[in-house]
């Protein structure tokens, strides 16, 4: 039975949510429940696989008592690079999903640099060096959990990013399979030659037999089985990376459009008209494939944006980012401060992971609006620091930014956003950006037609001059200045208790 149905599944950091889009692209029911991260030590963060997993079929279940159980697809968007190794014969994770901003491999990222293989990394994956992708992730698991590697040696285990791990459950363990865009994220594909590199999985000393076969993004991976609430059988359509899943949201089809999703991190992507190894911080990646076609874009990562607000709030003692932005537009500007959230090291453009936080020009005049307004323009200098690496690597000048996510919903920061890049910024009517972009993939992949995109769009105009904007910007740029060279001096230090040059 055809219901005209696609069954949407966005699993994210912070929430996971279900959305259910008929054949004219409108959002007919949608569920939604909060997610825990766990940050047991310092720079480590983890999630529950389980508790992914439970809220999955809780959001999916809540969007069938409205629709009923049967979908003409099934189609997934999920957060990138976190990891889950588990158990191939009872699908049990062998430790807590460790997630993309998680520090704890930093010391395998250092010793693979150390040994002379960062050039070979990247140049094979488009990836720079860092604990932010699975690689070191896996490794360190298999390292540091209890007969784990020699399980792995076995054949014992399996491993995958979350997409993986949702397919291999949807389906009761038939299915064990990711896309092209999760593969390119975990720093052991070669995005050349598409496929799984042995020399990529000796340098970080993972078998490559964990990991799953890599498809299409809008192939047919398999089928539903035994999926509270849904019927058996229903084809899973499509998977693709949350960030890639809002390019594609958005429309973006070929180069020259910068998209930036405001998330707990942020993730800037514009597609490319062929692999392209970035020279100023950003990731080359594969944005999605569909049959033989691959599309690549480049990315900039920022580790903390969203976040940055959240985390501000609680150390105001307000309730929320809400509650931080109402107070932020108390004041018309940050009154000098400058909050560097290096919360868990700085991403793209400066890949700094021993970096930590900072708030300076603080002075009498300073009130916790300020702080507050520091907080939310801290976002918009990291994407600015961002936009212009992508100037700087495609060499021509974008003309917009395409803003989705959370934080996007926030005026103040809009409109300070395109102030600081001199450049429009254009924000869409719909939230569930990756969400609508992974069932787009799936009705491609069932051969089907999207309706023209209705999408109602809100642009914010520079309101300042070249003068001030680089003003500002020169101030934001001597605490980023700052935190590197305290990240430096600690790293410096580091080497010099060990015994190593400086």
């Amino acid at each position: 039975m055809t219901t005209g149905l696609i069954l949407a599944v966005d699993q994210g950091t912070t929430n996971t949510k279900a959305l259910a889009v008929d054949g004219s692209g409108d959002v007919v029911a949608s569920a939604s429940v909060p997610m825990r991260v766990a940050y047991p030590r310092p720079g480590w963060a983890e999630q529950s696989a389980d508790d992914i997993w439970t809220a999955v079929t809780a959001v999916v279940a809540e969007v069938a008592k409205s629709t009923g159980p049967v979908f003409d697809a099934l189609a997934i968007s999920n957060q990138r690079e976190t990891i889950v190794v588990w158990d191939a014969e009872t699908g049990r994770p062998i430790a807590p999903a460790i997630i993309w901003q998680c520090r704890r491999s930093v010391d395998i990222c250092n010793a693979v640099r150390d040994r002379g293989h960062a050039e070979r990394v990247e140049a094979k994956t488009g990836l720079a060096l860092d604990p932010l992708f699975p690689a070191a992730k896996i490794a360190w698991l298999l390292d540091s959990v209890g007969g784990a590697r020699s399980a792995a040696i076995r054949g014992q285990l399996r491993a995958g990013t979350i997409d993986s791990w949702l397919l291999w459950q949807l389906t009761g363990g038939a299915v064990h399979a990711t896309d092209h865009s999760n593969a390119s994220r975990t720093q052991l594909f070669n995005t050349k030659t598409l496929a799984w590199d042995d020399e990529l999985g000796k340098i970080f000393g993972v078998p490559l037999s964990l990991l799953p076969e890599v498809r299409s993004s809008n192939s047919l991976f398999g089928s539903t089985r035994g999926l509270a609430g849904v019927a058996d059988g229903i084809p899973i359509h499509a998977m693709i990376g949350d960030s890639h899943a809002a390019l594609f949201g958005h429309g973006v089809r070929s180069s020259g459009t910068v998209k930036a999703t405001y998330g707990t991190g942020t993730s800037l992507m514009t597609l490319t008209d062929h692999r392209t190894r970035s020279r100023h911080g950003l990731s080359s990646t594969i944005a999605w494939s569909r049959s033989s076609e691959i599309s690549y874009a480049l990315e900039g990562n920022i580790s903390v944006s969203g976040q940055a607000a959240a985390f501000m709030a609680d150390m105001l003692g307000l309730d929320d980012a809400t509650a931080l932005a109402a107070l932020a537009s108390t004041v018309p500007d940050s009154n000098g401060v400058h909050f560097v959230p290096a919360l868990v090291g700085l991403g793209a453009p400066y890949w700094a992971p021993d970096a930590r936080g900072l708030v300076s020009g603080l002075a009498l005049g300073t009130t916790r609006a300020h702080l507050a307004r520091a907080a939310i323009e801290a976002i918009a200098f990291q994407i600015a620091d961002v936009f212009a690496a992508m100037e700087q690597d495609l060499g021509k000048p974008i003309t917009a930014l395409s803003a989705d996510g959370g934080a996007s919903r926030n005026d103040i920061l809009m409109q300070f956003q395109a102030d600081l890049l001199g450049r429009t910024v254009k924000r869409g009517s719909l939230a569930e950006v990756s969400a609508i972009g992974a069932a787009m993939l799936a009705a491609d992949g069932l051969g089907r037609h999207w309706p023209a995109n209705r999408d109602t769009l809100q642009t914010f105009e520079p309101k300042i001059g070249r003068s001030e904007r680089d003003r500002r910007r020169a101030g934001w740029r001597d605490a980023i200045d700052t935190v590197l060279r305290q990240a430096q001096s600690g790293e410096s230090a580091a080497n010099h208790k060990k015994g190593e040059p400086t």
